[in-house]
């Protein structure tokens, strides 16, 4: 009877073992396993990203400045040449294109390197060669944004 009952035992199985569940290969990914991972490669690009477009936007639009102690060599050099207006200083500029400028008068002569000074309460413009320390062109400004105004005696 005992081996009967060891028999029983053993072929008798619960019928949970018998019962075939499906099963999904596909294991369910967690993300918060890999959200670390996804926000370093963000801020990577991010970075990556804001460094190449600051670097692009500040070489194009800077060009590159005069120091004071050039713009006074520069106006005491000038100034050797022709009488410089005292009470203010130049907007200098440096002839980068000359091309683009040939449709104004005042620069057809000019070359690459040439330097402008521009005097606003003067009206004054100076085109000058610092190779060869001669003054090109010298030509009033017209500012539009000054009202002209004249007098009438009645």
């Amino acid at each position: 009877m005992e081996i009967e009952k060891k028999y029983k035992k053993n072929i008798i199985k619960k019928e949970s073992d018998f019962i075939i569940e499906p099963t999904n290969k596909t294991k369910k990914v967690s993300i918060k396993k890999y959200l670390p991972a996804i926000l370093l490669v963000l801020v990577i690009s991010l970075g990556i990203s804001t460094f190449y477009f600051y670097r692009r936007t500040s070489s194009t639009n800077k060009e590159p400045k005069i120091s004071e102690k050039e713009t006074k060599l520069l106006i005491e050099k000038v100034n050797k040449l022709v009488l410089l207006p005292n009470d203010e200083t130049p907007t200098i500029a440096t002839v980068s294109d000359p091309e683009k400028l040939k449709e104004q008068s005042f620069f057809i002569d000019a070359k690459v390197g040439y330097k402008v000074l521009i005097y606003t309460n003067a009206r004054k413009a100076i085109l000058y060669d610092p190779e060869i320390n001669k003054i090109i062109n010298i030509a009033p400004i017209n500012n539009k944004e000054i009202p002209q105004t004249t007098s009438k005696d009645s």
